[in-house]
C-alpha cells in the first residue's frame, strides 16, 4: 500500500492516530484540516492537532474556510483515495467523485445508529449499550454511505466521553489498517445502510449541557459522563453556575421535589431526581478550578443550601 496516494481530511485529536497510521503505511500527499483558531485570553492562533502531525512529517497542509467552494486543490492533487475522520465540514460531490478508490470515512459509531457530529457524546447520553467504529464509503448525505467494516465496543458504566474518545480513536486506526488493503485491492464488502434504523447524534448545544433533575437518576448519570471532560454538564447552585464532573446513583429514593439538595455529606452533595438521589462528587464552580465536592461544600453556607432547589 506504500505507493497508494492518500489525501487525509481530519481535524481533532481523535483523528491523529489514524493519520499517523496512514503516514506509516501509505503515501499521504496532502492533509486537509480546519483553519487555525484563536484560543485563550490572549487570542493566540493554534494549529489543529492533525496539522501539527502533518507538518512534523513535511506533508502539505490545506485549510479551506469553506471546502464546498475551495475544492479544486484537493481534486487537482489526483490522489488514489481520500480518507476522512472528524474533518468538520460537509464534503462536496466534486471531491467525493475525484479519487479512483473513492472517499472513505472513519466514523465513531455503529452506523446507521448515531449519524452526525457528536456520536461519542450521544452514545453515553442516550444510554447505548454498545458503540464502535464504522469504515464506510462517503456519499452526498451525512453518514449514509455503504458500510465496509465495523468493530463493536461495549460501553461500561465507568466510561465517560474522554475514555470513549481515546478508546475508539485507537480502534478506528486499527480497523482502518485491517480494512485498507481490501479497499485498495477492491475486494472489500459494501453493505447498504438501513435508513429505518438510523438515529442521530447532532452536535451538543449550550442548552443541552444544562442538567434537568426532572429526569431519572440514570439519565442524569449518563449525561454527566457523556459531557465529561468536555463540554461538561452544568446546573445552578446558589444562583451560580456549577459544572458537574462526576456523580453516582445512590440507593435512596427521592423524598423531595426533583432538584432539591437533600443531603450534604462529608464528601458529596445529594440531589433528588425523578426517582433516586444522585450524589455529586466532583465539580467546577464558575471561575474556579475543578475540585472535589468536599472542597466545594466547605465553601458553602450549608444551612442556606440544604433543601434549596438546583436550577
Amino acid at each position: 500500500m506504500k505507493d497508494t496516494k492518500v489525501i487525509f481530511m481530519g481535524t481533532p485529536d481523535f483523528a491523529v492516530p489514524i493519520l499517523e497510521m496512514l503516514i506509516e503505511n501509505t503515501d499521504v500527499v496532502m492533509v486537509v484540516t480546519q483553519p487555525d483558531k484563536e484560543v485563550g485570553r490572549h487570542h493566540e492562533m493554534e494549529m489543529t492537532p492533525v496539522k501539527k502531525v502533518a507538518l512534523s512529517h513535511g506533508i502539505k497542509v490545506f485549510q479551506p474556510t469553506k471546502i464546498r467552494k475551495e475544492y479544486n486543490e484537493v481534486v487537482n492533487t489526483k490522489a488514489d483515495i481520500i480518507i476522512t475522520c472528524a474533518y468538520g465540514q460537509i464534503i462536496p460531490e466534486e471531491i467525493l467523485n475525484a479519487p479512483r478508490l473513492g472517499c472513505i470515512n472513519v466514523h465513531a459509531s455503529l452506523l446507521p445508529r448515531l449519524r452526525g457530529g457528536a456520536p461519542l457524546h450521544h452514545a453515553i447520553i442516550d444510554g447505548e449499550e454498545k458503540t464502535g467504529i464504522t469504515i464506510m464509503y462517503m456519499d452526498k448525505n451525512m453518514d449514509t454511505g455503504d458500510i465496509i467494516a465495523t468493530r463493536e465496543y461495549i460501553i461500561k458504566d465507568s466510561d465517560n466521553v474522554g475514555i470513549l474518545h481515546d478508546t475508539l480513536s485507537v480502534m478506528g486506526r486499527d480497523l482502518l489498517l485491517d480494512t485498507l488493503p481490501s479497499i485498495v485491492e477492491r475486494t472489500n464488502k459494501r453493505i447498504k445502510q438501513d435508513d429505518a434504523l438510523a438515529t442521530y447524534a447532532y452536535n451538543i448545544t449550550r442548552e443541552e449541557e444544562h442538567l434537568d433533575f426532572n429526569l431519572t437518576a440514570k439519565e442524569i448519570y449518563n449525561k454527566v459522563r457523556g459531557l465529561y471532560p468536555w463540554p461538561k454538564a452544568n446546573c445552578l447552585i446558589n444562583e451560580q453556575e456549577v459544572k458537574i464532573l462526576e456523580c453516582f446513583i445512590g440507593d435512596k429514593d427521592s423524598r423531595f421535589s426533583a432538584g432539591t439538595i437533600c443531603e450534604i455529606n462529608k464528601d458529596n452533595i445529594g440531589i433528588c431526581t425523578k426517582d433516586k438521589v444522585v450524589y455529586i462528587t466532583r465539580v467546577k464552580p464558575f471561575g474556579k478550578k475543578e475540585m472535589a465536592a468536599l472542597d466545594y461544600i466547605n465553601g458553602l453556607d450549608k444551612a442556606r443550601v440544604l433543601y434549596s432547589i438546583v436550577k
